[in-house]
């Protein structure tokens, strides 16, 4: 199994595509046999190199990419309808195109990860130790916001003509965040700082904090002192968590928000299961370390792989977080290696037959490539080579 074997899909947007005659044949004469369609995406602004009438698009805020069902009348939290960068049922249009260029089209849909809710209903966000809120990162411990997010997972995973999905921020997100004009790397946290500081002490959080023994004002005023060498610059960016802050501490939050991301992603599973022809795939960004959080949310690989159908590994430039995966020997289990092929984004599109070989030799069995829309013409030719 190699680079041109593997079964591959290539990440894509809608507005890459609708209003581009040649997109869908270009995405497929890469020779992949998969797009990767966004449904529901955060913010951002994208490039769009080859578009014949537009090269920058801005997506002003996260939204659903088509128009949002019955479902959400009446309720305080629900998706927002995305502008003029994606109008009406700009998802359906564009895979109504993949489709018809012999692409199998499965449903890109992001959780997670919403500034404007954050925005609107301050009182959803995760809350720091210092009392700081994170507006991009809906706090999944409430039950109002995990409700939103089930609910969006099945609507927006189980689009007409979709084969399956793949779930994206289905876990906690934290500080980590590409916020636009990010002035926040001035100290490196690394891993025991990112975890600290994405600690959340909203209401459930401190209810779920105390269930477990803990005070929350304690533990809060543990987790700064905790930072404080971070801050001073006493400590190193790669420091153990277990050398900044008490190991029982860190178990029992470790618990409570363990226990809380694998209820999350057993019911958005679920949801999107009862909505889906029985063959409908559901895969999940991951990370298998437990404690990190983000696009690729940290799970227990055991858990994750009885749950969904397999899952989307981060491997631009290292596929060592794919064998803890490959280790639990799950029979049927999709891991599929993300790769960037974007090289202005820090990808090796000349390098993708030898990735994936790497890949291979960790458990991938399938790739996944991003991403279609913002490469260059020059990375597509890379492609082109490495799977035809």
């Amino acid at each position: 199994m190699t680079a041109e074997t593997m079964k591959t899909s290539a990440f894509v947007y809608p507005w890459d595509v609708n209003g581009d005659p040649e997109a869908a044949g270009r995405i497929a004469a890469l020779g992949v046999r998969q797009a990767t369609l966004a449904s529901a995406y955060h913010s951002t602004r994208a490039l769009t190199p080859r578009h014949p009438s537009h090269r920058i698009v801005t997506a002003e805020h996260a939204a659903v990419l088509y128009p949002p069902g019955e479902r959400w009348q009446g309720r305080t939290l629900r998706p927002y309808e995305s502008g003029a960068w994606a109008p009406g049922d700009a998802f359906g249009t564009a895979a109504a195109a993949l489709d018809e260029a012999g692409l199998e089209v499965h449903t890109w849909v992001v959780l997670a990860h919403n500034s404007r809710m954050g925005a609107e209903h301050p009182d959803t966000s995760v809350v720091n130790a210092y009392g700081d809120r994170y507006p991009w990162a809906p706090c999944i411990a409430q039950p109002a916001t995990r409700a939103h997010l089930v609910d969006l997972a099945a609507e927006a995973a189980v689009r007409p003509g979709a084969r399956g999905t793949e779930l994206e921020s289905c876990g906690w997100y934290g500080l980590a965040h590409l916020h636009a004009h990010d002035k926040t790397g001035g100290v490196g946290l690394g891993d025991a700082g990112q975890y600290l500081m994405s600690l959340c002490f909203c209401g459930a959080c401190r209810d779920g904090y105390t269930g477990l023994g803990l005070d929350p004002a304690e533990l809060a005023q543990s987790v700064r002192r905790a930072l404080e060498p971070l801050w001073r610059g006493e400590a190193a960016q790669d420091t153990a968590i277990d050398k900044l802050f008490a190991a029982e501490l860190f178990a029992a939050t470790l618990e409570f928000r363990t226990t809380v991301a694998r209820s999350l992603q057993e019911e958005a599973v679920a949801a999107v299961r009862a909505e889906a022809p029985a063959d409908f795939q559901v895969l999940l960004h991951a990370d298998p370390v437990a404690y990190r959080c983000g696009a690729n949310a940290g799970v227990d690989p055991a858990h994750i792989l009885g749950v969904a159908d397999g899952v989307v590994v981060p491997c631009t430039g290292s596929s060592e977080l794919l064998a803890p995966f490959a280790a639990e020997g799950a029979q049927g289990a999709v891991l599929a290696a993300n790769l960037t092929v974007v090289s202005g984004m820090g990808g090796a599109p000349g390098r993708l037959r030898e990735d994936a070989a790497r890949a291979k030799g960790r458990g991938a069995s399938e790739l996944r490539l991003y991403h279609a829309g913002l490469a260059s013409d020059a990375d597509l030719e890379l492609v082109r080579a490495a799977l035809r």
